[in-house]
């Protein structure tokens, strides 16, 4: 039995929509908050510190993933320009809000004196629970899902009949690919909360999600249909695409509308080589020697 698919508008007040996509954004934005402060304590640092924060990059972090999207959809919004401020029917790339979150954050931190790396350390299980539940605001639009499949395949995960209705659109089923990152970045969630009991080196919390979630997102992003793209070298594509074929032949890659270069896979290989770069680089340079659980110290890295 198919069910009914899930209306993006949760509620109306007057002629004002209220959609899914923003209620679950915000919810997961609190949440972490919550989480951050939390754990903040711990470190002696003041809830202020944490809504203070909020306010930099939240809207930084916004900003950034629709400039991101819209610069690689610019030959769209040229014709449409309105377009950009309807932030409401989707189109925020997580990259561009992490980098926007990234720059603001680096600036408020400088500006108070605090520590990048520990302040990172703090949030970065906070980011990838809301990037989790962010990707349920992408379900109800719609979106971010990857090629065609049965509504067999779907019932062979032991999906829900809700999830599988959803994926039907315009009466084709489609792969649940936001459920899968969902679920990656759930673990990845876990993962560094036992990570800091294991209590690691400053900084090695945000590294290590870095690399967890770059990781997951390289390979799923292989299976969708709406990727970010743009035409490279051919020995680039040829990389991607030889780095990818492990997950190749299991599930069938989404196709590409142009380009043969998917953006967020290039920025996953790179956060994710970063990522295992500075733990290395810091351990043998011994610059990795202040523990996570040492209280803050201003002016540290």
């Amino acid at each position: 039995m198919t069910l009914a698919v899930i209306d993006p508008v949760a509620f109306s007040l007057g002629p004002i929509r209220i959609y899914w996509y923003g209620i679950i954004l915000g919810s997961s934005a609190l949440l972490g908050l919550w989480l951050a402060i939390r754990e903040g304590k711990r470190h002696q640092l003041p809830a202020e510190i944490f809504l203070d924060l909020v306010v930099w990059v939240l809207p930084a972090a916004v900003v950034g993933a629709r400039l991101y999207y819209v610069g690689f959809q610019w030959e769209y919004y040229l014709h449409h320009p309105m377009d950009i401020f309807a932030v409401w029917n989707g189109g925020l790339a997580i990259h561009g809000g992490l980098l926007g979150a990234f720059l603001a954050g680096a600036f408020f931190m400088r500006k108070y004196h605090l520590s990048f790396l520990n302040m990172a350390d703090i949030i970065a299980p906070s980011i990838l629970l809301g990037q989790a539940l962010g990707r349920w605001g992408n379900f109800i639009n719609q979106e971010a899902h990857g090629g065609m499949v049965s509504r067999a395949m779907l019932e062979a995960l032991q999906l829900p009949e809700w999830i599988i209705s959803q994926m039907n659109i315009q009466g084709v089923y489609y792969q649940p690919t936001f459920l899968y990152e969902s679920i990656w970045d759930g673990i990845g969630f876990l993962l560094l909360l036992l990570l800091r009991k294991i209590n690691l080196r400053r900084g090695e919390i945000f590294f290590t999600y870095m690399v967890w979630y770059s990781l997951g997102r390289f390979f799923i992003e292989g299976l969708r249909t709406d990727s970010l793209s743009f035409t490279g070298p051919m020995w680039l594509s040829d990389m991607l695409n030889a780095l990818w074929q492990p997950l190749g032949a299991w599930l069938q890659a989404g196709s590409l509308e142009h380009g043969n270069i998917r953006v967020a896979q290039l920025v996953s290989l790179l956060g994710m080589l970063i990522g295992l770069g500075m733990i290395l680089w810091r351990r043998l340079s011994r610059r990795a020697w202040v523990p996570y659980r040492s209280a803050v110290e201003t002016n540290e890295a």
